[in-house]
């Protein structure tokens, strides 16, 4: 299999992310979760996206899943890797950000990248390293109070600096403003002068479409899904008769949506959600103590309220403070794990009786879903939001939306079911 993208993702809706841009910018685009799954990948396939989930286990952990991810990659003749995190960074001090990307390089034989979180569709922005979120510091933002990854600083050169080995530096604004040859020449010095990382300021997708001809050669990018689209159309010329996304046949079977990330935009869409549609808040001592009844409970309930327009929503999201109380109450580490499960469970006995739809909010819940419908990788499809598309599951008709917490407008969840009717 020759590749012209290989990327590694630290999350699963992050995989997803990134694969629905590598689609839109032109390139038949697989992802996988499960390596030993290649067989299943077309061979005219240009880009393999590997979803991990090394977001926030330990940094040690994070590397070697990495790295054999990239050994894969690399067997494959990809041409260029992608390391791809969240277009907020999500990595605080201890994070693996850092590490990872030092492991890359080290594999690679390199000692020089870009750091390119940039996704000005969702509101993503660098201005002299520091990151934006919607115009607001990301320190200031509602990733301040993340209940997983609190973003207490919005400069990424210090963000860099505190968790990697080596130096990081900026190409600022004004010099991204000169395009592609400026950006080039600006990564050239800083590499001579000793730097590891450069943060490259981006607040357009026209500056993404000049970062990534300045990158071309480069061997290893890090960055959000922004870099990661602006790089697919940079590898091929799009044709109307060629879109990835052609083929795509959605399916009428019954759908779930089920939430578990707590991140603000969320909040705000199953709230949406929630005043229209059957709705279930999680009982979380339930799933701590009397999982197995109260799912069996909740399968029946889901059933019958089936039978509408929008399709029932089971949910553990609710607001930052709350989550921190429940965390502080049953402990973290207990509480996230047992509602995962759960939701994974559940997940499985609906696939059993018919579901082949789920719409799934968060990461970690997305990870947990993925998993326990044994699912090894995905075909991509079209485009809900920027960021989420749907996809199905390599060798199944299971579709899935696997959507990032922070993604997506406030009536995604119904903008999730409204895709166009399946093809004749």
């Amino acid at each position: 299999m020759g590749l012209k993208i290989g990327v590694i993702a630290d999350d699963f809706t992050g995989a997803t992310d990134i694969a629905g841009f590598l689609v839109a910018g032109g390139v038949s685009t697989a992802l996988l979760t499960d390596l030993d799954a290649a067989s299943e990948v077309a061979e005219d396939t240009g880009a393999v996206v590997i979803g991990l989930k090394t977001r926030s286990i330990p940094a040690a952990e994070a590397v070697a899943q990495s790295l054999a991810a990239l050994e894969t990659l690399q067997r494959w003749g990809a041409d260029q890797i992608i390391f791809k995190y969240c277009s907020t960074f999500d990595s605080t001090p201890a994070g693996n950000i850092g590490p990872v990307t030092d492991a890359l390089l080290e594999a690679l034989e390199q000692d020089f990248t870009v750091v390119v979180p940039s996704l000005p569709v969702n509101g993503r922005t660098v201005y002299r390293a520091n990151l934006f979120v919607h115009g607001e510091p990301l320190a200031e933002s509602s990733m301040r109070n993340h209940p997983v990854t609190p973003m207490s600083d919005s400069n990424l050169v210090r963000l860099m600096e505190g968790q990697s080995r080596g130096r990081a530096t900026n190409v600022p604004f004004d010099m991204v403003e000169r395009g592609g040859d400026a950006i080039r020449e600006a990564l050239d010095e800083a590499r001579k002068a000793g730097f590891s990382y450069v943060v490259v300021d981006a607040m357009t997708e026209s500056h993404l479409d000049a970062i990534a001809g300045a990158v071309a050669d480069l061997p290893l990018i890090t960055g959000g899904s922004g870099i990661g689209g602006a790089i697919a159309a940079h590898h091929t010329e799009r044709s109307d008769d060629s879109d990835p996304v052609d083929e795509w046949t959605a399916t009428e079977a019954p759908a779930i949506v089920l939430s578990g990330s707590s991140s603000h935009a969320t909040n705000e869409q199953v709230a949406r959600y929630a005043a229209e549609a059957p709705h279930h808040s999680l009982d979380l001592e339930r799933v701590l103590e009397d999982a197995e009844a109260y799912r069996s409970e909740l399968l029946d309930w889901i059933q019958t309220s089936s039978t509408g327009a929008s399709a029932p929503i089971v949910y553990a999201t609710d607001a930052p403070k709350r989550v921190l109380a429940a965390q502080q109450a049953y402990g973290a580490e207990r509480l996230s794990g047992a509602i995962e499960v759960f939701l994974g469970r559940l997940a499985t006995e609906l696939a059993e009786h018919g579901f082949r739809r789920f719409i799934v909010a968060g990461g970690e819940t997305s990870g947990a879903v993925t998993r326990a419908l044994g699912v090894r990788g995905f075909d991509i499809g079209p485009s809900i939001a920027p960021g989420v598309p749907w996809t199905r599951a390599l060798g199944t008709d299971l579709q899935l939306a696997l959507k990032s917490g922070n993604f997506g407008g406030p009536d995604f969840f119904f903008a999730a079911q409204d895709l166009p009717a399946p093809a004749a």
